[in-house]
């Protein structure tokens, strides 16, 4: 076991167990660019300040980018035995380059660098997950105008409702991830401050300029408070929270696409790419992907429970506790990616049933609202328009009937106000298309839906 960083105050080694119970590079070895990154511009920040010689700063960053192409090529691997990334690129920087590589840690502490690098990390998984969160609302928007004129019923309850579109029950999702992506960036713009210069927990008697190594990293500013800039984890909780939702998001769509591709409803057909099968049951086609979807949901609740649960009761400043903030957002950030890549193209490539839809949008007397509000543009008060409309239904029940049926003398025998162009009011098309108020199923508010989502694109 090599010699810890800390190692002077200690007379004995850890034990080995202990040493694998505290370290954490098999969680933070994915952060090595971050802490490079980092470790460069406080680097160059120490030489300009006159803190260390410009020719070791030189010799520490040719050092560090050494190590940083090594690592990407392969060349170099971690060494698991390490306690961390930040003492792994440390240990690695003097053993290639002698004591000068000792002068890096120099006004700082691993309290801030992790602080720095976890937000330096994050800041790229943000980016990330809003391209993919772009390329599926793409992928809706193009479906939806491909199904703007299909109409399918639409519910509440699980019960028939209304007729509308399928294009406009797609927007609704477009709507739900057009928010998903201004949470994650607005959690990821809280987070681009930069910790680095808080050292351990109260600054440091160095004179540093924090600000030029913000500058350096692409960051808004710095942690105004030292105390704050090492314990904040709140850009962690925030993330976790907008990837949760996400999940929330995914999940509800894909327990619609689990309904949908059954064959009691029959609206799409998963392509074969995106379907498994039974070991024993050869007819079956299963949604296996969006029950996955909708499985992995959880364990990213539980990564925000872990998070929240965490932090609730830690005194300032940093605690060994902390260190569990990675594993969890991490493996948030890795099941969201996995599941928005995997998402996109089985929707893109789901065969919509239209026939099937409208069949289903017939029945189940969807257009009676249309049916009340006949009656009350005729002049006759909206309840005593919609218990007319309940009674009607009633009645085809009772017939065996649907309200499309009915001749103009049974609609009459209800209310007198009833004419000919109940007919018209009724018509299944005329019910979902006529439906033009902002946000509405009409075909035109869905293009508006489609045009308007596209442009924030």
């Amino acid at each position: 076991m090599s010699e810890k960083m800390w190692a002077g105050r200690f007379k004995k080694q850890l034990d080995s167990d202990v040493n694998d119970f505290n370290s954490s590079i098999r969680v933070d070895c994915r952060m090595y660019k971050s802490d490079i990154g980092g470790s460069i511009a406080h680097a160059a920040m120490l030489a300009h300040q006159g803190i260390i010689d410009p020719a070791d700063a030189e010799a520490i960053i040719e050092g560090l980018e050494g190590i940083l192409k090594d690592l990407d090529s392969g060349a170099l691997e971690f060494d698991m035995t390490a306690e961390d990334i930040h003492m792994f690129v440390e240990a690695e920087l003097t053993r290639r380059i002698g004591d000068t590589g000792k002068k890096l840690h120099t006004a700082r502490s691993r309290n801030d660098q992790v602080a720095l690098d976890i937000r330096l990390h994050l800041r790229e998984e943000a980016d990330a997950v809003i391209a993919l969160l772009k390329n599926l609302v793409s992928v809706i928007t193009d479906k939806a105008e491909e199904h703007k004129a299909t109409v399918m019923p639409g519910y509440t309850h699980l019960q028939r409702a209304q007729p509308i579109t399928f294009g406009h029950h797609l927007m609704a999702y477009a709507q739900m991830f057009l928010r998903d992506i201004s949470r994650v960036r607005d959690a990821a713009d809280r987070m681009n401050y930069s910790p680095l210069g808080s050292c351990a927990l109260a600054g440091t008697t160095y004179p540093t300029d924090r600000l030029a190594v913000a500058n350096a990293l692409n960051m808004k500013g710095i942690c105004e408070n030292s105390l704050d800039g090492v314990s904040d984890r709140d850009f962690a909780v925030e993330l976790a929270n907008a990837i949760a939702l996400i999940m929330t998001h995914l999940s509800r769509f894909s327990e619609e696409i689990i309904l949908w591709s059954s064959w009691e409803f029959k609206f799409i057909e998963l392509d074969d790419a995106y379907s498994t099968g039974s070991s024993i049951m050869p007819q079956k086609k299963n949604p296996d992907i969006a029950e996955l979807v909708r499985g992995k949901t959880g364990r990213v609740y539980g990564n925000l429970i872990t998070l929240l649960t965490m932090l609730k009761g830690l005194p300032l400043a940093y605690n060994k506790d902390m260190q569990e903030d990675k594993e969890a957002v991490f493996d948030s950030f890795d099941t969201v990616k996995q599941c928005l890549s995997i998402f996109a193209p089985m929707l893109a490539t789901a065969t919509v049933i239209e026939a099937n839809m409208k069949n289903a949008a017939a029945k189940g007397f969807i257009n009676a609202t249309d049916v009340a509000d006949y009656l009350t543009k005729k002049g006759i008060p909206f309840r005593t328009a919609y218990k007319i409309s309940g009674t009607l239904v009633a009645y085809c029940i009772d017939e065996g009937a649907v309200l499309e049926e009915l001749t103009l003398a049974e609609f009459k025998e209800f209310s007198d106000v009833f004419d000919e162009d109940i007919f018209d009011a009724i018509n299944l098309e005329n019910c979902t298309f006529r439906r033009n108020s902002e946000g509405g199923t009409a075909v035109e508010s869905v293009e508006k839906q489609i045009a308007s989502v596209r442009a924030k694109l």
